[in-house]
């Protein structure tokens, strides 16, 4: 298991094969990095589920409107939604899209993130740039490579709990 070096941005995401421990950068992404601790607090992420994933590409979630395996679950619409929060301005850096990292998932509106975000399963060079970078799985990116592909998967996968790991 990884060493968490700051709880109160550190992300503990429960999968069906166990804990992605994801390291956040307030730093790099401060307003990215603050709306996934607020919904994770609001248990916003809780039970919602990749709704694309793709091989040798990434896996992505987020969308709290619509993917929600519980409340209102819309496989059809399932990654057109954000949260009841404005988007967020763009935070680029020079942080590259390697294996691993997380990535805001966003309109072709730069300035279009919300709560939506990816993670990589290779480098994704390609990326860089133009998508916000604003965390990094630190442990359990096996559980990551496990989740089910389609686009969206027949039975997607879900993150069964999301926590800052400060609360946890």
């Amino acid at each position: 298991m990884a060493e968490i070096k700051d709880p109160e941005n550190t992300i503990l995401m429960e999968l069906k094969d166990g804990t992605v421990t994801i390291e956040l950068l307030p730093d790099v992404a401060p307003k990215h990095t603050e709306r996934m601790k607020e919904l994770a607090r609001a248990g916003a992420y809780d039970n919602v589920c990749f709704h694309r994933v793709i091989d040798g590409f990434m896996a992505q979630t987020g969308d709290v409107q619509n993917g929600n395996m519980e409340q209102g679950f819309n496989l059809r619409r399932a990654g057109t939604g954000g949260s009841e929060h404005p988007d967020l301005p763009a935070e680029f850096s020079k942080l590259p899209h390697d294996r691993g990292t997380l990535g805001a998932a966003r309109s072709a509106n730069p300035n279009s993130a919300n709560s939506q975000f990816f993670i990589n399963f290779k480098d994704n060079h390609f990326l860089n740039g133009q998508y916000t970078v604003y965390g990094r799985v630190i442990d359990g990116m096996e559980h990551v490579d496990a989740i089910v592909r389609g686009e969206p998967p027949a039975q997607p996968d879900r993150m069964i709990s999301v926590k800052v790991a400060a609360d946890a």
